[in-house]
């Protein structure tokens, strides 16, 4: 059994170098063993999803920061959603914004769940470390 197949990657869509560090901090302290990957714009995650059949991610989960060059997060969850061999994929949106605006418009996108990044780290590691708990350890997966 391939290590993918035991422990499906995490896909995260996060531009700050200080921001995917705590992301790793976060699943070492939660006992995630899934590989994490990250890209840097919504056009660099759908190149991953969507790559030929022999290289294509299959990943337990996409984290999306909505606010990232090129495409953004809001455009890469729309895409994702509007994919029928993504749809079915988790998305969890952690970002800065407040904004009553953005929470709900990702909910009206789709996402499975929104979550407000922190500013202190400590929290920021705690969001973190609940989001990879609840989704990787808790949440039965898909059939994809």
């Amino acid at each position: 059994m391939s290590t993918q197949a035991r422990h499906p990657p995490v896909l995260v869509l996060e531009d700050s170098d200080e921001d995917f560090d705590t992301t790793l901090v976060a699943a070492r302290a939660a006992g995630i063993t899934n590989p994490i990957r990250r890209v840097t714009s919504g056009d660099a995650c759908l190149d991953v999803l969507r790559g030929d059949e022999s290289a294509r991610l299959r990943p337990a989960l996409v984290l999306l920061d909505l606010n990232t060059p090129g495409m953004d997060g809001r455009d890469t969850l729309v895409a994702i959603r509007a994919d029928p061999s993504l749809r079915s994929l988790p998305v969890v949106v952690l970002s800065t914004s407040a904004d009553p605006r953005d929470v709900k418009y990702c909910y009206l996108q789709g996402a499975n769940a929104y979550h407000v990044k922190p500013v202190r780290y400590v929290d920021h590691l705690e969001v973190l470390r609940e989001v990879f708990d609840y989704w990787l350890t808790r949440v039965a997966p898909s059939a994809r």
